[in-house]
């Protein structure tokens, strides 16, 4: 469990020179003070940290997701993956669920199978296209960026996820185009 805190102190004047003197290390911070010591007896101590956020690596946290109706993984990795009321989905690829083949070999059939594909695990995490809250598109092509994006807005009509779009050197399979996502939940 990792922490962090935010603590107010309030000090009377010090003698910055007297404290160099006293202290083998100093920090400066702002136009105070600390010796070094005091700050890890404040660090260490066992005082209630008021503004303290926790971030949890429990794996009880996190749950994988699995649907049919939508391309296997093709490695050792979750189509999708459910933690702290996120769904994280997984590169999704334009393949036929049940062949495992491509639709076809043109860019605007599989973004439009990419986004049905990535419809079923959303829906399969509990979640819908209107809660993506960001995307990446991965291209083989950047040339194709303008046909991608005309399919991708039926999908994403009014307050469109946050999104990234990259040219890459190969995508799995020879695929044109794969595209991530994160969903609130």
């Amino acid at each position: 469990m990792a922490w962090c805190a935010v603590r107010s102190i309030n000090l009377p004047a010090v003698d910055v020179g007297s404290l160099r003197a006293k202290a083998p290390v100093a920090a400066g911070f702002g136009c105070i003070s600390f010796a070094a010591s005091d700050l890890f007896r404040s660090a260490s101590s066992s005082r209630s940290r008021p503004f303290a956020c926790a971030i949890s690596t429990d794996s009880g946290l996190k749950e994988a997701v699995k649907t049919d109706k939508a391309p296997a993984a093709l490695g050792p990795y979750s189509q999708a993956i459910k933690a702290n009321n996120l769904l994280f989905v997984s590169g999704v690829l334009g393949l036929i669920p049940e062949t495992g083949n491509f639709v076809s070999d043109n860019v605007e059939d599989q973004t439009e199978q990419v986004l049905k594909n990535m419809g079923e695990i959303l829906k399969a995490g509990g979640a819908s296209y209107s809660s993506v809250v960001k995307t990446t598109i991965m291209l083989a092509d950047l040339k194709d960026f303008k046909k991608v994006n005309e399919i991708y807005a039926k999908y994403f009509p009014s307050a469109p996820p946050a999104r990234s779009t990259y040219q890459v050197a190969a995508l799995p399979l020879d695929a044109k185009v794969e595209i991530e996502c994160i969903a609130a939940l």
